[in-house]
């Protein structure tokens, strides 16, 4: 076999973070958030253009969650049971129909259709992701590791709205949904060059409580749910809301946010090996509240910048920060079913929060409010959910530090 034709092995030198596998990965990752975050910023503005209001717009953006948790129960099992090269190729094939869908998308009803089959691949991809990055990395080097896999995803934010508002503006929705899929193609060819390792299957393909949910990282995941669902608020409705200030080039907005990323997780994965996860954490979440204060208060381009770069200090510390919690508190055997608890976390935060946000605008404007003071006063709103999440961090500290360690002991 030639060496294009090789897959790329799970079993080469693991004390490094940039070992062959953990390169290739990352490189897929890269390319799969490439194709997300080009078409999660376009739908919400898709949406509009098909003439639907602020609540649609939030249903609209949030509806894909309802398939990603419905699948959720088996794909603790499948992870167990099937090679995760494969099950990960699967996944991106069907978010590749899903977007051959939002091109043929004429009505909001067909869009809502193709959200739902969004909702199937990304209930598999994103805890399969995060299990393969984490095997890939030396168990010393987790967070730095997982800061630096999530970096994939920080570039791709950089490039992908604005690539995506280029490519509307230069060829329309339809090509520039057609354009996604065939990046999510190639990822599916990638994926199958992944060797992975051969599952035992012995046990069975089961569909238990304790194959779907790792009750160990409910809380973490409880804290996902709060700080998942704000942030989903900015993929839906930041683009509208800089429309609405008149600012032209509000895709910079994630520029700002993902230039700033490459230096804050690095950086504060670096501090959570050291000297704990915690440590990080806290100030992270504060600095995410105070990145929604500035901007409900953004009228200019400067002012957003601004906010995307305070942003970047916030969830992009928190989310791989949690993530790295989650592989922490459960067996190596486990972390497929840890990931899985923790997207769904992130899947009720994108289902139910956007649209909540959206109501709240839509109430506003009902009331007499303009549309830049409806989104202004549901992005300050927004910070109740993220001070939940303290709260709840700061009353089980102690316990999740405790088991922490219990875990890493039993490994050793």
């Amino acid at each position: 076999m030639n060496k294009t034709n090789t897959p790329v092995s799970l079993s080469g030198d693991r004390q490094t973070i940039w070992n062959p596998t953990f390169t290739y990965i990352f490189i897929i990752n890269v390319a799969l958030n490439m194709a997300q975050f080009m078409m999660n910023t376009l739908i919400p503005n898709y949406a509009e253009h098909l003439g639907a209001t602020a609540v649609i717009i939030g249903v609209v953006s949030s509806l894909f969650a309802v398939t990603a948790l419905g699948i959720r129960p088996i794909v603790g099992p499948a992870t167990g049971y099937f090679r995760n090269n494969r099950l990960l190729a699967v996944a991106v094939g069907i978010i590749a129909l899903a977007f051959v869908s939002y091109a043929f998308a004429d009505s909001i009803s067909i869009l809502m259709l193709g959200r739902l089959l969004h909702g199937i691949g990304m209930g598999f991809l994103a805890p399969l992701s995060l299990a393969l990055a984490s095997d890939a990395l030396p168990s010393s080097k987790l967070a730095s590791g997982i800061g630096i896999f999530s970096l994939g995803q920080a570039v791709a934010t950089a490039v992908g709205p604005m690539l995506g508002l280029e490519l509307v503006h230069a060829f329309g929705y339809s090509a520039t949904f057609i354009i996604g899929a065939v990046i999510m193609l190639a990822v599916l060819l990638m994926a199958l060059r992944l060797k992975t390792d051969v599952p035992d299957k012995s046990a069975g393909f089961k569909i238990s409580l304790n194959n779907i949910i790792a009750v160990e990282v409910v809380v973490p995941s409880v804290i996902m749910f709060f700080l998942a669902g704000a942030y989903s608020c900015i993929n839906s409705f930041i683009l509208i809301y800089g429309k609405a200030n008149g600012v032209k080039e509000i895709g910079l907005f994630f520029t700002a946010y993902a230039v700033c990323v490459l230096f804050s997780r690095p950086f504060s994965g670096r501090i959570a090996d050291k000297y704990g996860l915690s440590t990080m954490l806290v100030p992270g979440i504060f600095i995410f509240a105070l990145s929604f204060i500035l901007i409900s208060f953004a009228r200019s381009l400067p002012m957003f910048l601004l906010a995307g770069a305070v942003s970047a200090f916030g969830y992009g510390i928190c989310q791989p920060i949690i993530q790295t919690m989650c592989m922490k508190l459960v067996d190596k055997e486990r972390r497929g079913i840890a990931g899985n608890t923790s997207y769904i976390g992130v899947d009720l935060g994108y289902l139910l929060t956007p649209t909540i946000a959206g109501a709240i605008v839509t109430y506003v404007q009902s009331r007499g409010g303009s549309p830049v003071e409806g989104y202004s006063i549901m992005f300050q709103t927004m910070t109740i959910p993220i001070i939940a999440a303290f709260v709840v961090f700061m009353m089980t500290r102690k316990r999740l530090l405790k088991q922490e360690h219990v875990t890493k002991e039993v490994q050793l």
